[in-house]
């Protein structure tokens, strides 16, 4: 199913009919404040599975991040973090960055991995607010690439569903995506590490 929601202002019924399809253990594609992702609820164990069968790796393998509406939401699944951290993302975020922090104990067992760290994502982009939020759940993050060797993503959300129709449940229509991916901002060492540079301008918050 393919579902055209507003980038500006999300209609609440679209947003119902997403989460229900979530809730009910369906993978989705959706837009986000860089390039579109494929995802699913967190807390389902099958369909987290079927995100990586669709990425081709195993779960415990995966390096999935997590989108969460807010900063209160992520804290469930990072350690706590310092002072000068905290005014770090709360400058950044919303925003096209995903940054690696140090796990809390949760995220391990929803991986079935040894994972130390995680990235958090919180896109400056309504209509995946929207859902995350009435979700209640933050949703696993991986991006959609192209098989193109020279354009690495897809921005056509009907292209992306010609690709992958068989394979989700939903692909939520927000418009064409960007092609360039989020900058990665590793902070896990109570240190600023750049990962890769994307979208997002993180000098401009230092």
């Amino acid at each position: 199913m393919l579902i055209t929601i507003h980038p500006k202002n999300p209609e609440i019924k679209k947003i119902e009919s997403v989460v229900d399809c979530l809730k009910k253990g369906g993978v989705i594609i959706y837009p986000t404040d860089a390039v579109y992702s494929i995802g699913c609820d967190l807390m389902n164990a099958r369909a987290v599975e079927r995100v990586a069968k669709i990425k081709g790796i195993a779960v415990e393998n995966a390096n999935f991040s997590l989108m969460c509406s807010e900063l209160a939401q992520a804290a469930n699944y990072v350690k706590p973090f310092d002072t000068n951290t905290f005014k770090l993302l709360k400058k950044a975020l919303p925003g096209p960055f995903t940054f690696i922090l140090e796990a809390s104990s949760t995220v391990p067992k929803i991986f079935k991995n040894k994972k130390k760290t995680i990235g958090i994502r919180i896109p400056d982009n309504k209509i995946i607010h929207e859902i995350v939020k009435l979700l209640g759940n933050p949703l696993i993050a991986t991006s959609v690439h192209d098989d193109d060797e020279v354009i690495e993503y897809t921005t056509d959300p009907e292209l992306i569903y010609e690709k992958y129709y068989t394979t989700i449940d939903l692909l939520v229509n927000g418009g064409y995506g960007h092609n360039t991916a989020t900058t990665i901002v590793d902070l896990s060492n109570n240190d600023l590490e750049i990962i890769r540079e994307g979208l997002g301008d993180i000098k401009k918050f230092l």
